[in-house]
This record gives structure tokens, C-alpha cells and sequence, in this order.
């Protein structure tokens, strides 16, 4: 189906494709051409069929009809979501095969065969193209970039999100025209995504992408197309941009549907009279109201509704952790953790891969004993464990059966509502429900499974990663449900987009055995970083050129004193306050209203502002400059 002919100076264009899974279509005539250099973020509910338009576009499926063309000579790195290693090789040997084609022009053009002009300066060109010559340097930045297993490691026993870095790392490595990626962001830690943001930002190759990090969306891409009904429609800019050019789309296609609904009702009384359509105007005007009947209204989009069930009320001990620690074969994992959780709250833990968040989680969960310290579980705490790993679905069972487990029913708080209703709220239609598990979407079973799991209650919510291969519009609502949660909420996440908005303070893992506890959300935290690392930056002594003479003895930096020490502790908590203090004026006056009410206060409350502007700034250099004493003396 792939056709070497591209129109214009596309890199790549599907034209008309279709594609159906039994009798429902997933592509219906869709077409979309990708562009050199642009970053295309493709959206979509789940099961709309995002993925199957990757793998046709990857050259690892076919349509049922249409055509793909790809510009002559492309060199493309396809990421999937279910994507394949040679479990027999090495770590290193599964990248070198992402550039297997450019390994062999560089041997051929370096083993001193003979060969014509043209052929040689052909393999010159397609080394010089994918910067070949530093391909060796490249496969070790990637490695350390994306905290890849060492390189002589066989890839078989590896975990699937170290496999996925390889695979992400082998995507990269022979730098291609473009780029395939199907949710690049799972199983990377907050420095990877960082990274990988930085690299394609600045990277020439274009990039056509899957993903749930909204926060990635918003900074890499150029375009967003959604797939919708099997059509794609292209909106240019960002992922904020988009959202705002979709309600504009959305209104218009309402309007047109209001519209066409009206002539239909006009036009019906007529067409009832049984007038008989012998004149031309008639018979035009009988044609006219049957072409526009069949027109396919726009679809509506379903609503997810609350998807977690009223928890019992807690204790006023929920749980707290008294200097835990916890040891592999006398490594400290982390040490000295402090905690008390409350009701009500969501807190996210965020760190690298390894660094012990699991641990954790079992820990204050009562199924792993620490090495030090002390856990205290409330008595009325009820804890609902959403793993990595989740549940295994059965294929061959319906989602109502997997999901009702022989109930008719689910709890909600005093209430009860049957389970066919409960899977509505998942976005499930009633001949969804009663689909088998095999024909579903990746993203779709991870929704079965979610709606599985969190029937089950409880008030202290445990979830691992629950965000991975869910769609946008699911991400929000679990969103929505975890800020109204009357519970407790812990998430290890590394969607930052999600973390800000459903957090009230952050555990940070750094992966050395060390953690701290921050209160807001994971901006907040990571503003408060870089604030610090300038800091510590500014505090590093500089190397200066020795001077021929001796130099005179360097004073010794100063120690902090008691006073200063305790300012230090009190810092973050009082330019917390004074920014609060800053938010509430502004947001008065912001208020149209309050200018209404307040006249005469008004000016007084905005002169006011500036001055608790300036103290926040006062604060930040006191705090700069504490950090810089503490840090010098530590050094020195």
C-alpha cells in the first residue's frame, strides 16, 4: 500500500485511509500529510485508533484501503507501544540495530572497496545526512540521557520500562527524517522527559507522536491533530491552543447542526403532504431535503462521570511514618522519613526508576516492614492499591462480567448503583459493555481495569502510575475525581501536568538515598529547585589561575549561627505565605466586583501589593543568602 510518490514536500501523507475492526470503523477516509521539521501531537479518545494509525504509518500494519507515500530515501524511528527487542542481545546491540542501514554505509564506505563516484559520494551523503560520523557518541548519550541499563546487559531479563528506554534510545540513535513515537513518556523519570523534551525541541527531524504528558504537548508540538470519528482535524500550535481551537470547532459544528435540524423540520410537513415531485424546482427541492437527512450529525461526545465511590470516613490517625528507613544488603534505600498523611489531601511522589518509591508505598501500606523507624495505620484506614502491574483482565469475559464479579450492584457511599450504570461513568456504551475484553484498546482495558479496581472502595488511595495509556478527557476527570475525593490520595506519577493539578505536596526521591517533602504542587516544588540550584551555583567556589606570589591565606567561611539556622528552616514556609498573601490581593483585585464594593479600599490594597511583592523578593534574597553561607561552609 505504501506509495513512493509524495505530494508537494511532505515527508510523509495518508490519503483516504479505512480501516475497520469487525463492523466498526476506525479510520473512515482519513487523511494527513507530516511535514519536515514540524512536531505533530496526535489526540484522541482511547480505542479511536491512534495506535493502528501509527503502526499503518510504521509500515507494521495495512489498511483495509487508501494509500500511504513516503518521500524517496526517508529514514524513519518508529517507537510503538507494544514494541519488540531481541531479548538474546545486549542493551547496546538493540540500539546499534535502530541504525543498522547507517552501521553498514559507514563499513562499506570505510572498507576500501571499489566502488563508482556516484556510489561513494551517495554513502557519503546518507552518512553526513544522519551524522554518522559521531554515531558512537550518540549512542552513549542516549544511554545516559534516558538511564539505560549497562550496555553489555542482555535485554530478556530486564523490566518492561528499562526495555522501553532501550526501545525509545533505538528509535533515536540513526537520527531520522521522522520520528513514530506511541507514548514516549511511560517509565521515564522527570529528568528523562526533560531531556527528551530538549532534544526534540531542537531536534531538525519531525515528529509525529502519541502521548498523555500534556506538559510534553504543550512544549513540543507544533500541531495537534485530532482523531475523531475516524477523520482527523489539524489545529496549529500547542496543545493550549488546540483546546481552545476544538471549542470554537465544537460550536460551529453544533451551530451547523441546529441549523440543518431546522430545515429538516420545515421541510418534514412538505415532504408529508406527499406533494408529488413532478416540477423541476420540486423534485430539486424533494432531492435537496434527502441529501441534507443524510448527512451524519457530528458525534457526541460522552461525559465521564465521578468514578470513585464515597469512602468511609477516616480516623484522625490515617496513617503516619516515624523515621522509616529502608535497607538493601546494607545500602540505605531512603532513610529518616517523617510523615503524616491526612484526610482529604493528595500527595505525589515523583523520582527516578528505582529510587525506592514502591518500597514506600508497601511500607505504609503494612505489607513491607521497614528497616528502621515505625508505621501507624489508623484504624479506620482502608487502603485501595492501584499497582503498576494492575489486575489481569480475562480476554474471553465481557466487560460487565469482569467488571460486576457475579454483583449486580456498586457501593457508593450510603447509596448503591447497578454496575451497568457504574461502567457508564467509564465512558463505556451499552454495546461496549458487554464486549469482549480481547476486542477492546489498550487504553480502553485500562479503563475496565481502573473501574475494576476502584469498586472495591476503600479511603486511602494508593496509585502507582495510574496514569500511564489513559486518554486526555480520562486523565481530567480522574483529575476531578481525585480533587473531590473525601479521602486520602498518595500517587507516584511522573505526569507533571497531573501532579499539579490534583497535589497538595510532593515527596521527592533523588536516588541516593535521600528525600524531602514539599508542600504545594510539583511546579511549585521544581520553581523552588531552581531557585536552590542557583544558588548552590553562585556558592561554588570558581577556579581562579595561580599567581606567581604566594597568595594570602583564604578566611575560613563562617559556620551558621543558631538564629540564622532556625530562619533557614523557616524560609520555605514563609515565602509560601507572603506568595498566598500576594495571591489573595490580586485575585480581589482581579474581582470586577470588588471594585464595586471596596472603591475606597481599593487603591490602598494595590499600593499594598507592591509592598508585599517586595517582601517576597526580600525573602528570596534572605534566603539565597543563608543558602549561600550553609552551602560555602559545607564546602569549605
Amino acid at each position: 500500500m505504501a506509495n513512493p510518490q509524495v505530494q508537494n514536500d511532505a515527508l510523509l501523507s495518508a490519503n483516504e485511509l479505512q480501516l475497520s475492526f469487525g463492523k466498526d470503523p476506525v479510520l473512515d477516509g482519513a487523511t494527513l500529510a507530516i511535514y519536515p521539521g514540524e512536531k505533530a501531537g496526535l489526540v484522541g479518545r482511547n480505542g479511536c485508533g491512534k495506535s493502528s494509525f501509527l503502526r499503518i504509518v510504521g509500515g507494521e500494519e495495512t489498511a483495509d484501503e487508501g494509500i500511504v507515500s513516503r518521500k524517496q530515501g526517508l529514514v524513519v524511528g518508529y517507537l510503538p507501544q507494544e514494541f519488540q527487542l531481541d531479548d538474546e542481545l545486549t542493551v547496546e546491540e538493540n540500539i546499534r540495530a535502530g541504525a543498522a542501514d547507517l552501521i553498514a554505509a559507514i563499513e562499506r564506505y570505510e572498507s576500501g572497496e571499489e566502488m563508482g563516484d556516484a556510489e561513494s559520494e551517495r554513502l557519503l551523503h546518507t552518512i553526513e545526512h544522519a551524522d554518522g560520523w559521531n554515531l558512537e557518541q550518540r549512542i552513549e548519550t542516549l544511554m545516559r540521557s534516558l538511564s539505560t541499563p549497562s550496555g553489555d546487559r542482555t535485554v530478556g531479563p530486564l523490566s518492561g520500562g528499562e526495555k522501553r528506554r532501550v526501545g525509545l534510545c533505538r528509535a533515536l540513535v540513526a537520527e531520522p527524517d521522522l520520528l513514530i513515537l506511541d507514548e514516549p513518556t511511560n517509565h521515564l523519570d522527570a529528568e528523562a522527559i526533560a531531556w527528551l523534551e530538549t532534544y526534540l525541541a531542537g531536534s531538525k527531524c519531525a515528529c509525529l507522536f502519541v502521548t498523555h504528558d500534556r506538559y510534553f504537548l504543550d512544549r513540543i508540538a507544533t500541531r495537534i491533530v485530532e482523531l475523531s470519528d475516524g477523520r482527523f482535524f489539524s489545529h496549529d500550535g500547542n496543545y493550549s491552543d488546540y483546546l481552545i481551537a476544538k471549542d470554537e470547532r465544537v460550536e460551529r459544528e453544533q451551530a451547523s447542526e441546529h441549523k440543518r435540524q431546522r430545515f429538516l423540520s420545515r421541510e418534514i410537513e412538505w415532504v408529508r403532504a406527499g406533494v408529488k415531485a413532478r416540477g423541476t424546482k420540486q423534485r430539486n427541492r424533494l432531492d435537496n431535503y434527502y441529501a441534507v437527512k443524510a448527512q451524519k450529525a457530528p458525534e457526541r461526545e460522552l461525559n465521564m462521570d465521578l468514578v470513585i465511590p464515597t469512602p468511609p470516613r477516616l480516623a484522625n490517625i490515617v496513617v503516619d511514618l516515624k523515621e522509616v528507613g529502608h535497607f538493601y544488603d546494607q545500602d540505605p534505600l531512603f532513610v529518616g522519613i517523617d510523615l503524616e498523611f491526612q484526610a482529604g489531601e493528595c500527595v505525589g511522589v515523583v523520582g527516578p526508576n528505582g529510587a525506592g518509591k514502591t518500597t514506600m508505598l508497601k511500607i505504609l501500606m503494612g505489607e513491607l516492614e521497614p528497616s528502621a523507624g515505625s508505621v501507624k495505620i489508623g484504624k479506620r484506614t482502608e487502603f485501595n492499591y492501584v499497582d503498576q502491574t494492575r489486575l489481569e483482565l480475562d480476554e474471553d469475559k465481557s466487560v460487565l462480567e469482569e467488571v460486576a464479579q457475579n454483583l449486580d450492584f456498586v457501593k457508593f457511599g450510603d447509596e448503591s448503583i447497578s454496575v451497568r450504570a457504574y461502567l457508564q461513568r467509564f465512558l463505556f456504551t451499552d454495546d461496549r459493555i458487554n464486549d469482549r475484553i480481547g476486542n477492546l484498546s489498550g487504553g480502553e482495558k485500562n479503563r475496565v481495569l481502573l473501574a475494576k479496581i476502584l469498586r472495591r472502595g476503600g479511603n486511602f488511595l494508593v496509585l502507582d502510575e495510574p496514569t500511564n495509556d489513559l486518554d486526555l478527557q480520562t486523565l481530567r476527570v480522574l483529575e476531578e475525581a481525585l480533587i473531590n475525593f473525601e479521602g486520602t490520595a498518595l500517587v507516584v506519577s511522573h505526569d507533571r501536568w497531573f501532579l499539579d493539578r490534583v497535589c497538595d505536596r510532593v515527596i521527592v526521591f533523588d536516588g541516593k538515598g535521600d528525600l524531602g517533602i514539599h508542600e504545594g504542587n510539583y511546579s511549585y516544588y521544581l520553581e523552588k529547585r531552581r531557585a536552590y540550584d542557583a544558588v548552590a551555583a553562585a556558592a561554588k567556589p570558581k577556579a581562579v589561575k595561580k599567581k606567581k606570589e604566594t597568595p594570602a591565606k583564604a578566611e575560613k567561611p563562617r559556620k551558621l549561627k543558631w538564629k540564622e539556622e532556625r530562619e533557614l528552616e523557616g524560609m520555605e514556609d514563609a515565602i509560601l505565605e507572603a506568595e498566598t498573601e500576594v495571591e489573595e490581593i490580586e485575585a480581589k483585585l482581579n474581582d470586577p466586583q470588588f471594585f464595586v464594593d471596596h472603591a475606597v479600599e481599593a487603591a490602598a490594597l494595590a499600593a499594598g501589593l507592591e509592598e508585599k511583592k517586595a517582601g517576597v523578593k526580600a525573602l528570596y534574597a534572605r534566603w539565597e543568602e543563608l543558602e549561600a553561607i550553609r552551602l560555602a561552609f559545607e564546602a569549605g
